[in-house]
């Protein structure tokens, strides 16, 4: 089995450097995929509210191979759900549908500033860790601004900032911007839809590891030291995500992957993203 390295967060647990996703896995197909990734030597499942699949999720949980307290479970507060109140109730419908006693990272999905209700939803966070529903809380696709808001406001720095990470879009100010917060960058959308394997850098790289394109990407994440979370449900390519330990990039090669950058998002913009 790969061993996984473990990050440190901010307030003195831990989580897996590669995980995987269950979004946009159907209901029928998750229990499934979880178990498998379990068995394969994954530790960490990202799911969340609005992905529809936290009830299968916690099946797959359960069918796992694996003991609950050695996996790291996430789930997170939608946009519709902000609110000290809201929150509160979203995690304790979260925990009932997984069929959990807790979670180890609850994360605010979105900012949706123009809600102007984020600080509010991050207390409703701050107290269910407090009441010990949740293990770590973080949040989700903010801006320095948004992070420095919570923390002037509450005290409380989040643990995880999961962001859209890719090689077109590196999203460079906010890993800085996290870094220098002590917050762990989480790394969504790593492999960007594919948009960067037939560029000459990987299919470069790929020959000289081995190594498949995907797997020089999942690379590349690792050696940028923070944690990823690709989807599959397929057990041939969770394996082969997962074998990424086993090989280094270059230098030059890191540089080579920096300089696809594009500014070119998969998702929406934090700014901007306001859905129900």
């Amino acid at each position: 089995m790969t061993d996984i390295p473990q990050i440190t967060l901010n307030d003195g647990h831990s989580i897996p450097q590669l995980g995987f996703g269950v979004w946009q896995i159907d209901d029928e197909t998750t229990p499934g995929v979880v178990s498998a990734a379990v068995d394969l030597g994954y530790r960490l499942v990202d799911g969340a509210f609005i992905y529809g699949n936290e009830a299968s999720m916690g099946e797959g949980i359960r069918q796992a191979p694996s003991p609950r307290d050695a996996l790291f479970v996430t789930s997170k507060v939608w946009n519709s759900d902000q609110g000290y109140d809201k929150a509160r109730a979203a995690i304790d419908a979260s925990l009932k549908r997984i069929g959990l006693d807790y979670l180890d990272l609850v994360l605010i999905h979105w900012p949706c500033p123009s809600r102007d209700l984020y600080v509010d939803t991050w207390r409703a966070l701050i107290d269910a860790r407090e009441a010990g529903q949740v293990r770590s809380i973080g949040v989700s696709n903010f801006n320095p601004d948004h992070l420095d808001r919570l923390i002037a406001e509450t005290g409380v720095t989040p643990a995880v900032n999961q962001i859209e990470i890719n090689p077109r879009f590196q999203n460079e100010t906010v890993r800085a911007a996290n870094e220098a917060r002590g917050i762990v960058t989480q790394a969504w959308t790593p492999l960007g839809s594919g948009r960067s394997f037939d560029t000459p850098v990987i299919k470069d790289i790929a020959a000289r590891t081995g190594k498949s394109a995907v797997q020089v990407i999942l690379r590349w994440h690792v050696q940028l030291g923070h944690s990823v979370i690709p989807r599959s449900t397929s057990r041939d390519h969770l394996a082969s995500n997962l074998d990424v330990m086993d090989f280094a990039l270059s230098d030059q090669e890191m540089a080579a992957i920096a300089a696809l950058e594009t500014g070119e998002r998969c998702g929406p913009d934090p700014v901007e993203f306001d859905a129900d």
